[in-house]
């Protein structure tokens, strides 16, 4: 699956909670390329969640976001897939 496809089904899956995760690499203080991944937006409306990605996504073109469907009061970790992005080695070359 593509990340087009992946987005579209974070934003419509059945999840009250919309959340946009954020993920990019950057030099810490020791000029040690890191790697971040950030809870960036939470919202209730489709709407909004997805106006907000377009926004983040063109803002920060170079940066990497997904948008997941959540339940409430819940323990994510329980889920099939919970939001999380993957960093790899190579994104931090």
């Amino acid at each position: 699956m593509d990340d087009n496809t992946l987005i579209e089904i974070g934003l419509r899956e059945e999840g009250p909670l919309k959340v946009i995760l954020g993920g990019w690499t950057e030099p810490d203080e020791h000029q040690q390329t890191v790697g971040i991944v950030g809870l960036l937006y939470v919202t209730t409306d489709v709407d909004k969640a997805e106006h907000e990605f377009q926004r983040l996504r063109a803002t920060f073109p170079d940066r990497y976001y997904m948008v997941y469907s959540v339940p409430y009061d819940t323990d994510l970790s329980t889920l099939n897939h919970w939001p999380s992005l993957e960093i790899t080695q190579q994104d931090l070359t």
